[in-house]
């Protein structure tokens, strides 16, 4: 789980410091083109879902590109 934490901080990061420097300097960030992403991951936490009472399909367990025991 260390990894996906990881990979979904610096995945916030990457977004949210080129708006903070956009806006640090007087622009403002809705002014910036929207970016779209290349690369999805479908991720399963069962763990998580298990805690949260949801029950994931295993049609969804066989689509997930990582599944989080």
């Amino acid at each position: 789980m260390g990894r996906r934490r990881f990979v979904a901080c610096v995945g916030v990061t990457t977004l949210a410091v080129p708006v903070a420097a956009v806006a640090r300097q007087g622009a403002n960030p809705a002014d910036r083109p929207v970016e779209q992403p290349t690369v999805f991951a479908l991720v399963v936490n069962l763990a998580a879902a298990k805690a949260l009472g949801i029950k994931v399909p295993q049609s969804l367990l066989r689509r997930a590109d990582e599944v989080i025991p």
